[in-house]
């Protein structure tokens, strides 16, 4: 089995080497925008899409207009126009927006497809024109290196170097089977008992956040004054995603080792987390409370964690099911009743046919478990089924949640 894996590293280059990668950032977002520019004015007139070789040979003659723009090297253009032909593939297939002109001081990125060398007794990478650098070496590097994206991220730069390695096919040494009920008031509910509770990075940054905000509102645009409160903003959202992708990573990793199947809801993030605002004619009701309710979505990174579930159980030989999320709170595991009054608060539920009664985010979870065994066995995603159909397994622990006070 062929496996990819990015490694990111934060580099300490020196001043000359700072100011090469900020022109070749810079050269690749010029040629980006320049080529999606063409791009419409070639539609406006009716005319087809330029090819990425199209969109190659107009490179060439920028390269001998601009002296600055041939200073960088060619295959970070070239990798830039790939970029743009891969968010117009998305656009195309319904994945992603209409592609956007880029921003200079936003996700400034190169990316280097070949001529990386790694010398980690030395804590050193080679860059083709920027030469040796110094980097924090936190962690081995396995396999073959194929690539490495160079980025700009409140005003650090990493490298993200993607490597090859064949794996043979592995066998998950667990052999147990999870349901998990995503949710806000806890992050994560398995059919185990098992809680992960919420982190609340962007709760937890939020007042300081706003504060250097307003900082930055009252100072006048692009001077140094508004660069340093732009400064102190862009950290502060660096702390909230490091603190987040460090929660998820660690919490996907137990999950992933410790169980052989993992069952998910399809939660659809963006449909959930839409503003409630309405317009001039139909105004929104309870904006405020939705406001709200969004940015504790968001904030959890639901998409995040699912992503990171699936490949991590692909290298450990596990298996990661999606399940239809309707009703997982509201159906009882016992007898397959399924009603709203079933769930009589947030967090309480007592069906009202059996009288069963146990958490409704646990319940939740007990009923992704199981439509994760009908997937699994012949791919039925009903969510409705009878006692009859309960698995030995389930059953033990609907007594046992039954059972406890």
């Amino acid at each position: 089995m062929e496996r990819l894996q990015a490694y990111k590293f934060e580099l300490r280059p020196d001043g000359a080497q700072r100011r090469l990668m900020r022109q070749f950032a810079g050269s690749c977002r010029y040629v980006y925008n320049r080529a999606l520019a063409l791009q419409k004015t070639r539609y406006g007139r009716g005319e087809k899409k330029l090819g990425y070789a199209g969109l190659c040979k107009e490179l060439t003659a920028w390269r001998n207009e601009a002296m600055w723009l041939a200073a960088a090297h060619s295959q970070i253009l070239q990798q830039a126009l790939k970029d743009l032909e891969h968010a117009y593939r998305n656009f195309f297939e319904k994945r992603a927006a209409f592609p956007r002109f880029k921003k200079k001081g936003q996700r400034d990125s190169f990316r280097f497809p070949q001529g990386t060398q790694l010398e980690q007794s030395h804590d050193r990478i080679y860059l083709p024109k920027l030469g040796w650098m110094r980097y924090r070496n936190s962690r081995a590097v396995p396999g073959e290196v194929r690539n490495a994206t160079v980025s700009l991220s409140a005003g650090r730069w990493f490298v993200s170097i993607q490597t090859r390695q064949q794996d043979a096919p592995t066998v998950n040494p667990a052999r147990t089977a999870i349901g998990i009920d995503m949710g806000v008031a806890r992050f994560a509910m398995l059919s185990d008992g098992a809680v992960y509770e919420p982190l609340d990075s962007f709760k937890r940054h939020q007042r300081r956040l706003a504060h250097y905000q307003r900082m930055m509102s009252r100072r006048s645009k692009f001077g140094k004054n508004w660069q340093n409160a732009r400064r102190k903003v862009q950290k502060v959202h660096a702390r909230i995603g490091n603190c987040r992708r460090d929660y998820l990573h660690k919490a996907t990793t137990t999950i992933s080792k410790n169980h052989a199947m993992v069952c998910i809801e399809d939660l659809q993030v963006r449909n959930m987390s839409k503003s409630a605002a309405g317009g001039v004619e139909s105004p929104g009701r309870n904006v405020r409370a939705k406001s709200g309710l969004n940015r504790s979505i968001l904030d959890q990174g639901w998409f995040e964690f699912r992503r990171q579930l699936q490949y991590k159980l692909a290298w450990s030989g596990g298996m990661l099911i999606v399940v239809p999320p309707h009703n997982t709170s509201r159906e009882c595991p016992a007898c397959g009743h399924t009603e709203a009054a079933n769930r009589m608060t947030q967090a309480q539920f007592r069906c009202v046919e059996c009288g069963f009664s146990a958490h409704a985010d646990l319940v939740g979870a007990i009923n992704v478990l199981a439509r994760g065994h009908r997937v699994a066995a012949c791919g039925d995603t009903s969510p409705a089924r009878g006692a009859s159909a309960q698995e030995p397994a389930e059953a033990n622990l609907y007594e046992t949640v039954h059972a406890a006070p």
